[in-house]
């Protein structure tokens, strides 16, 4: 996929798995320790299926910045550790591609751990496009009208200000800031964010049948949604209308 002169970094970026502090919109149905261990899933599916990568580095950007410990038994399997910098979104992120770009990295991916199932080759194929030297930009878009993967060979801060982040706007504004600034962007293909609980149950009905699958990328994930009789409830009953 690339030359041994290429230096290339896959970044995740994840937050620390507390209850009552990540994925708190799958609540009121699900309780907040029920959602934080859904998300410890999300992220070991995510390491999981990345882990396997060859020809780029790999790293887990974190936050808060003290939240190293919960991710230390991923160094095990090739994973750098790095806490994120910044007071909002959109500063981290932006953070994130210029330490990274300014340390040698010839193109860097960054993903959300939003997107337990989100298969490798979509990840080779970001790469693939910005080694071509086609595009500055690559956006794998969100069916909610946000991002779940951003790449770029260098870095264009101006990228990330004045977006409405955390709305279904992300993608439009992203784009048209890009084209503003003069930049080159390609679009992959569109996946889905594990961002409600009606994500959760679609995820659950679109995949139920693979529990026992060892080759599915959300495995655990899957797993343990499908033992939530909130989650079996809802299904069940948005099938039968």
């Amino acid at each position: 996929m690339n030359n041994v002169s290429d230096k290339l970094l896959l970044v995740v970026a994840a937050k620390e798995p507390v209850a009552g502090r990540v994925k708190t919109r799958f609540s009121p149905e699900l309780a907040p320790a029920e959602s934080a261990a859904i998300y410890q899933c999300m992220i070991e599916d995510k390491v999981a299926e990345i882990s396997s990568l060859s020809g780029m580095d790999l790293a887990i950007a974190f936050t808060p910045n003290h939240a190293e410990a919960s991710f230390a038994s991923f160094k095990r399997l090739g994973f750098s550790l790095f806490s994120q910098k910044g007071t909002n979104l959109g500063e981290r992120m932006s953070n994130i591609f210029a330490d990274t770009l300014i340390g040698g990295h010839q193109a860097v991916v960054l993903i959300g751990s939003d997107s337990p199932d989100l298969p490798k080759s979509i990840i080779k194929e970001a790469f693939r496009v910005l080694l071509s030297g086609e595009s500055d930009i690559v956006l794998g878009p969100c069916h909610d009208g946000g991002y779940y993967l951003i790449g770029m060979r260098r870095a264009h801060p101006e990228l990330f200000e004045k977006i409405p982040w955390s709305t279904a706007a992300v993608l439009k504004a992203t784009l048209c800031k890009s084209k503003e600034l003069g930049l080159r962007t390609e679009l992959l293909c569109h996946w889905h964010d594990l961002d409600t609980f009606e994500d959760l149950v679609a995820f659950y009905k679109k995949y139920g049948g693979n529990t026992g699958a060892d080759n599915f990328p959300g495995k655990k994930t899957l797993s343990f949604i499908s033992r939530l009789e909130a989650i079996r409830h809802f299904a069940a009953k948005s099938a039968a209308t």
